[in-house]
């Protein structure tokens, strides 16, 4: 069993920055790849980055690669999400994964290939 607990969200105005974090506990071997998720209100979880213990093997949505950058620190079972000059458009829960699959799977982009899910942090960007 894995519990994922996110920190960092909050306010912050068009252009700023925040760093969220996800504190995992529990068998490594069930975070051998995480990822972030966000949502708004009525509409479905968007993938935004993943991360894989081996390499490591980073991919995110098209639309986000330059402004946010996953890492993780697997000696402290923490991973980040840095986002920068943020847009209101960003406004949303974030919500940490993960699964003990590769990013080989064909689904890791999806929800469906994560097992465990941190409880979000809300980001709202306005000014």
């Amino acid at each position: 069993q894995v519990q994922l607990v996110e920190s960092g969200g909050g306010l912050v105005q068009p252009g700023g920055s925040l760093r969220l974090s996800c504190a995992a506990s529990g068998r490594s071997s069930e975070t051998h790849t995480m990822a972030w998720f966000r949502q708004t209100p009525g509409m479905a979880r968007e993938f935004v980055a993943y991360i894989n213990r081996s390499g490591p093997t980073i991919s995110y949505a098209g639309s986000l690669k330059g402004r946010f950058t996953i890492s993780r620190n697997d000696a402290k079972n923490t991973m980040y999400l840095q986002m920068d000059n943020l847009e209101p458009e960003d406004t949303a829960v974030y919500y940490c994964a993960a699964t003990s699959r590769t990013s080989l799977a064909a689904i890791i982009l999806t929800e469906a290939a994560y097992d465990y899910w941190g409880q979000g942090t809300q980001v709202t960007v306005s000014s």
